[in-house]
């Protein structure tokens, strides 16, 4: 009897697994970016001229956005060095 071997029924559990892995860790950069974003932003100079609470949502929300996108193109490499540390930088491993 010939078979196909385990890696074909096990091969798409581990790409789903490594998708797991890449996404979590793009979302665990983008919150990792909204903190020092957001500490950036409470380092303030001075008094801000139009400072009132819906400018700081605004800001908030901006911040964000920015950080999501940031972590999204992964330009600081931290989603990458998560998936090195666990072993799923393109299912290999």
């Amino acid at each position: 009897m010939k078979t196909g071997g385990i890696t074909t029924a096990v091969q798409p559990q581990a790409l789903a697994k490594a998708a797991d892995i890449k996404a979590a860790a793009k979302a665990f950069e983008a919150v990792f970016l909204r903190q020092m974003i957001g500490s950036m932003r409470q380092a303030n100079l001075g008094e801000d001229i139009l400072g009132n609470r819906a400018t700081d949502q605004f800001r908030e929300l901006s911040d964000a956005k920015l950080a999501d996108n940031m972590a999204e193109t992964g330009g600081f490499g931290i989603a990458e060095m998560l998936l090195k540390q666990f072993g799923a930088s393109g299912g290999t491993k």
